[in-house]
């Protein structure tokens, strides 16, 4: 019986159960099967289950009558003084039942049973302990790498939970025994056997961890606005401050850089780009494209949410970045299709036709120098036809047609 109480405390242990609830739920299995062995006694079988003694036994509650018993459930007088002297008609004695006798039906139901309450109670568990916590991040302790998956094993207040290696940060090393931070993106399947799930490259981790960092952002005085990221490379995250007095950008950066700098660790050197959040969305957009310096944002369909921006042509693929990530990111970050064009056209030094009505005010000014300047020549020409009447009358005719076509394409 000893073996019994030891594989019960064991079980207890493997599977983060109170001892006293695991005996609860063996007691109910037993007298489960103990009802299916001896139907007619359904409602006088008794277990005594005591760790402290080390006692497991099961009972009949037998009626002590004058007669012959007619079943398992009464016990004549004579009988009953042999086990206990002072018994009376009328009375009751536990009648003990050998449990090798249940029989082996009996007692693969009574372990399918255990089976389920403990499912059961690890189903509740797992729900208590981490339903509050969906959509949080927490931190747990690398207990295991598969070698070969490369499936990380990571330990949470007594819970086993995985994470897989698509939800790690490409590129980096866990290590068995140290603290990481994941992000719970769901529990799956929980009137079941519930399912943590969890990532270190889901975006709101980055939140979190500025949350975690960032008391302005804990206590809602600067706002997340949103977060876009390619984990493991890089994450735009664009902040707004509700007080005027309150520098977003400054308080997620923090004294010597000491707030990003915690964040930045944390994703294993992941580059951050802050950006400030903006209403207008020609504004958003422009600081989006940071490092890269736009000169001219225009908002080509409010409805599907295009537009067009115009960077300097040194800038050109950093404003792209590489394979695209500095605009996809910006694309993600500001909810705009975001088509990107140099300040000229490379073969003909023009500017982007797209925007060439709506250029900033500094190419604006050095097109009316050059139209100016067009304008000089054209007088001259006209000047020059003037005083040459020598000159052939269809030469002049071809001169002046000459010069009302540039004028023309001049003004267009």
């Amino acid at each position: 019986m000893d073996n019994f109480f030891d594989a019960l405390k064991m079980l207890g242990e493997e599977n983060s159960v109170e001892t006293e609830l695991l005996i609860e739920k063996v007691k109910s299995a037993m007298l489960k099967a103990a009802k299916r062995a001896y139907p007619h006694s359904e409602d006088r079988i008794r277990v005594e289950i005591d760790p402290a003694t080390k006692k497991f036994a099961m009972y009949i509650v037998q009626e002590i009558i004058e007669d012959e018993p007619i079943d398992e459930n009464e016990i004549n007088i004579d009988t009953a003084r042999t086990i206990k002297p002072d018994a009376v008609i009328g009375d009751t004695i536990l009648k003990e039942i050998d449990i090798s006798r249940l029989g082996r039906m009996a007692a693969l139901s009574a372990k399918q049973s255990i089976k389920g309450d403990l499912r059961e109670i690890n189903r509740e568990q797992v729900l208590e302990k981490f339903q509050q916590k969906e959509h949080d991040c927490i931190t747990a302790r690398v207990s295991q790498i598969e070698p070969g998956r490369g499936t990380v094993t990571v330990v949470y207040d007594g819970s086993e939970l995985y994470l897989f290696k698509n939800e790690q940060i490409p590129g980096e090393t866990l290590v068995e025994g140290k603290d990481v931070k994941v992000y719970i993106t769901g529990i799956l399947n929980k009137t079941k056997k519930p399912i943590v799930k969890i990532s270190r490259t889901h975006k709101d981790l980055v939140k979190r961890l500025f949350e975690t960092e960032v008391p302005e952002i804990y206590d809602g005085t600067v706002e997340i606005k949103s977060i876009s990221r390619e984990a493991g490379s890089r994450t735009k995250i664009a902040v707004w401050s509700k007080d005027e007095n309150v520098d977003a950008i400054g308080a997620c950066i923090g004294p010597k850089r000491s707030r990003i700098t915690a964040v930045v660790n944390e994703l294993s050197g992941e580059k951050i780009d802050i950006i400030p959040w903006s209403e207008n969305p020609r504004e958003f957009i422009a600081k989006a494209l940071a490092p890269a310096e736009v000169m001219k944002t225009v908002i080509t369909s409010v409805e599907e949410k295009t537009c067009t921006v115009v960077v300097p042509n040194n800038q050109l693929s950093l404003a792209i970045g590489n394979k695209g990530q500095n605009a996809k990111l910006a694309a993600k970050l500001t909810g705009y299709k975001i088509d990107i064009k140099p300040q000229t056209n490379n073969l003909t030094g023009e500017p982007a036709e797209e925007l060439a009505e709506d250029f900033p005010d500094a190419l604006l000014n050095k097109a009316d120098e050059v139209l100016d300047e067009v304008a000089e020549v054209i007088t001259e020409l006209v000047e020059n036809l003037e005083a040459a009447p020598e000159v052939p009358e269809i030469a002049r005719e071809i001169d002046e047609e000459t010069v009302e076509e540039v004028a023309e394409a001049v003004e267009e």
